[in-house]
């Protein structure tokens, strides 16, 4: 009975690991996003940080919004991972949800943040929120539609395998390039000022909008059941780059603004 428990308890675990993988960014892009975001900080914004949370990195923390998911306490927060908007439209003429999406959660997680009467554990859970949430803008499924759950009821196959539009973007095309996130944080392109202030230009609704932009060429290039393979990963993953470079500058604006 002791071996049955023990195989059942392992399926769980490797089923509720798979189920939140597709849920967004895999863990290595989010470790990206906070990597890179690390080598934008200000110093003093880097010591509050590292006050904050217990001396725990950005990328350490930057799945931590995942990881609560199997966690029914916090179901509240689920909607804040993304947001639904019509091809044709955008944020602010976009239906909002009335349980909160990701622009609703990144400021309300800012205000706890920078409330000065707020419980330090408070800022410190907001904060890993916060991380994990700047990544999940940049994805563009994260901004997709209502009418398929942004891309996952978007059937199609990667090299063979069954699979959906939502899970290609989270992790499938990371992945597959076989790099750990210190490797893809390393090897991030080299930016000069202007470009860096270019893309911390503009309010998060702004940054939304620059993300749906992609999400309409996603949609645009790809065909329900089609077969997804090397040309797909070629012409893409420059793409996954810079999504996650732009996260990671855009994250520590919001953090040296708050700090």
């Amino acid at each position: 009975m002791s071996k049955l428990l023990t195989v059942l308890l392992a399926c769980f675990v490797f089923t509720t690991a798979q189920l939140q993988a597709d849920d967004d960014w895999s863990a290595t892009g989010h470790r990206v996003v906070g990597k890179i975001a690390y080598k934008y900080l200000k110093p003093a914004t880097k010591r509050k940080i590292k006050k904050l949370l217990n001396n725990q990195s950005l990328d350490f923390v930057s799945t931590y919004a995942d990881d609560i998911k199997s966690d029914k306490r916090y179901d509240e927060f689920y909607t804040w991972h993304f947001i639904n908007i019509p091809l044709e439209s955008d944020y602010e003429t976009s239906e909002k949800n009335p349980k909160g999406d990701l622009v609703t959660g990144i400021n309300h997680c800012i205000s706890v943040i920078k409330d000065k009467n707020a419980k330090l554990e408070d800022k410190a859970f907001y904060l890993k929120l916060l991380i994990h949430f700047i990544g999940d803008l940049h994805q563009p499924m994260h901004v997709g539609l209502l009418e398929d759950k942004g891309g996952n009821d978007f059937k199609l196959k990667w090299f063979y395998d069954d699979t959906n539009l939502h899970a290609v973007w989270d992790r499938e095309l990371i992945d597959s390039y076989g790099m750990s996130y210190t490797e893809l944080a390393d090897n991030a392109d080299v930016l000069n000022k202007n470009q860096v202030k270019t893309i911390e230009e503009g309010s998060v609704i702004d940054w939304v909008n620059d993300t749906h932009k992609l999400t309409r060429e996603v949609y645009a290039h790809v065909k329900p059941g089609e077969n997804l393979r090397y040309n797909y990963s070629y012409d893409n993953f420059e793409t996954v780059r810079s999504q996650l470079h732009k996260a990671g500058i855009r994250l520590a604006k919001v953090l040296n603004n708050i700090f």
